[in-house]
């Protein structure tokens, strides 16, 4: 048995340089910018433009306004509990925020806030699964892997009032 070669690419985006990730079913991860400059593939990716084509197109629709749901196939790896919460941030609608809180009712674990902000926190599929819609309780942004100048970038080109005027999807 081989391992699987793992494909990726790099995009230009308002937050810097993308890289994308994906395996043979589907999108992997998608690096934000780090702190010393843009993220680096592994020595054994193979980078493959057309491959990723489809999911660079989407994300340049999505920063030009053009795109709120992306469709995509997704491949994110986790525990069960990982998952669930990357389930549940594709549900959030664009424009829209809920609190950690908020997610782990929806989960139905009401006691979970900090569980489900570190699984947030390991959100291999930014902007796709948009973490980024994920604040405190108090409509405060929280931490965010591109940073949060980036969080706010993207609540902002969303549309999202921050602070208290902000529109929330779980009440």
């Amino acid at each position: 048995m081989t391992a699987e070669q793992l494909l990726w690419t790099q995009m230009p985006s308002p937050l810097g340089d993308l890289l994308l990730v994906a395996g043979d079913d589907g999108l992997r991860r998608i690096l934000l910018p780090e702190e010393n400059g843009p993220a680096t593939p592994d020595p054994g990716w193979r980078r493959d433009d057309v491959a990723l084509a489809m999911a660079r197109v989407q994300l340049v629709e999505y920063f030009a306004g053009t795109r709120r749901v992306f469709d995509l196939p997704l491949a994110p790896r986790g525990t069960p509990f990982q998952l669930a919460v990357l389930a549940a941030l594709a549900e959030i609608p664009f424009g829209t925020t809920c609190s950690y809180g908020q997610m782990a009712r929806r989960l139905g674990q009401p006691t979970a806030s900090r569980a489900v902000g570190a699984a947030n926190g390991r959100n291999p599929l930014a902007i796709v699964l948009p973490c980024h819609r994920v604040v405190g309780r108090d409509g405060s942004l929280t931490g965010y892997a591109g940073g949060l100048d980036a969080k706010r970038w993207l609540l902002r080109h969303e549309g999202v009032a921050l602070a208290d005027q902000q529109r929330s999807l779980f009440g």
